[in-house]
C-alpha cells in the first residue's frame, strides 16, 4: 500500500512567516525585581543570618540540646578555711531596768595653805654704801608694810656690788621675799653665814631709794 497522500487543512501555523517576524519561540520581556531580586536577598538575608550566628554563639555554653542537663548537683566549691581571728564582741546593751550605777562624790583635797610672812621676824637693815641715812629708811618702809622687828646699822659690802636680802633657813624664805618685795629688791639669798638668824638687808650704793 502507498502512503496517504491526504493533507490537513491549513491553518496560522501553516501561513509564512513574514520577512521580519522573529522566528521561534520568544518569552516576554523580564521585569525589573525578577532581575534584582537575587541580589536583594543576598544583601538583606546574609547579613541577618550572620547575626543571628553570632548571637547564638555568644549565647551558647558549650553543651548540645539533651547532652550534660544532668540533675546531678554541681560539685561544692571548696570552703574557706576560718579565719583565727576573734569573733567580734557584740557590744551589749544596756538593761533599762538595771540600776545605773551611783557615783560617789570624793571628798575634795585640802590643799596646803601657801606659806606666809612672819612680820615679827626680826629684820635687821644695814647700810653699806656711802650715804647716811639709808637703813633709817628703809627701816621705816619695812615698818610701814607691817614688819615689828626691825634694827638698822652699818655693814660691809664684801665684793657685793648689788644690794641684796639674805636669809638663814627655807623656813624664812617667805619673810625674805616680803622684805625684798617691800623695799623694791630683786636679789634674795639664803645664805646662815650671813644671816644667822632671821633676815638681814644689806645696803648698797644701787639701792634706789
Amino acid at each position: 500500500m502507498t502512503k496517504a497522500s491526504d493533507r490537513y487543512p491549513e491553518d496560522e501555523f501553516d501561513a509564512e512567516p513574514a520577512p521580519d517576524a522573529p522566528i521561534g519561540v520568544h518569552r516576554a520581556p523580564r521585569t525589573w525585581w525578577s532581575r534584582w531580586w537575587p541580589f536583594v536577598a543576598v544583601v538583606v538575608l546574609v547579613p541577618a543570618v550572620t547575626v543571628g550566628l553570632v548571637v547564638w554563639a555568644s549565647s551558647w555554653d558549650g553543651r548540645l540540646p539533651g547532652f550534660g542537663d544532668s540533675t546531678e548537683p554541681a560539685a561544692a566549691a571548696p570552703s574557706e578555711p576560718e579565719s583565727s581571728a576573734p569573733a567580734e564582741e557584740t557590744p551589749q546593751t544596756e538593761d533599762p531596768g538595771a540600776e545605773a550605777p551611783v557615783e560617789t562624790e570624793e571628798p575634795p583635797v585640802e590643799e596646803e595653805p601657801a606659806p606666809t610672812a612672819d612680820l615679827t621676824t626680826d629684820v635687821r637693815v644695814l647700810n653699806a654704801s656711802n650715804r647716811s641715812g639709808l637703813a633709817a629708811g628703809a627701816a621705816g618702809d619695812l615698818e610701814d608694810a607691817g614688819f615689828t622687828a626691825v634694827t638698822t646699822g652699818n655693814g660691809n659690802a664684801g665684793g657685793l656690788q648689788q644690794t641684796t636680802v639674805f636669809y638663814g633657813s627655807a623656813d624664812l624664805a617667805p619673810t625674805a621675799q616680803q622684805v625684798a618685795d617691800s623695799l623694791g629688791i630683786a636679789n634674795v639669798v639664803e645664805d646662815a653665814g650671813t644671816a644667822p638668824e632671821g633676815v638681814v638687808v644689806l645696803l648698797l650704793a644701787d639701792f634706789g631709794r
